[in-house]
């Protein structure tokens, strides 16, 4: 498994390249391509983890505050209260990998 990443070179400045994603950083995790967004609802009470990359994190109104955005940055976690729904997507143009735990395995 790799990332997409789009960077400039001087053969070729619009032509992706592979950048590899080390084996730790996979094992157990999801990949987001550049400009891929996705949306996931917590079924139970969950734990967003960057492994690599920053991703860019909107989560829904709730009764307790209002639509709320962030950036995270590889290691940084959000904790995802069950029945909450985010809509995330890499920060930059370099795709991003995170793994989503429920609450009670990520302790």
């Amino acid at each position: 498994m790799s990332a997409v990443c789009n960077a400039p070179s001087l053969s070729s400045p619009s032509l992706p390249f592979q950048a590899a994603v080390p084996p730790a950083v996979r094992r157990g995790a999801w990949q987001l391509a550049a400009g891929q967004a996705m949306s996931l609802r917590a079924r139970s009470d969950s734990v967003l983890c960057v492994r690599q990359g920053r991703i860019w994190v909107t989560r829904d109104a709730t009764a307790h505050h209002g639509s709320e955005d962030l950036v995270l940055a590889p290691g940084e976690t959000l904790a995802v209260s069950a029945g909450q729904r985010v809509v995330m997507e890499p920060w930059d143009g370099f795709g991003a990998t995170y793994s989503w735990d429920s609450a009670t395995d990520a302790v």
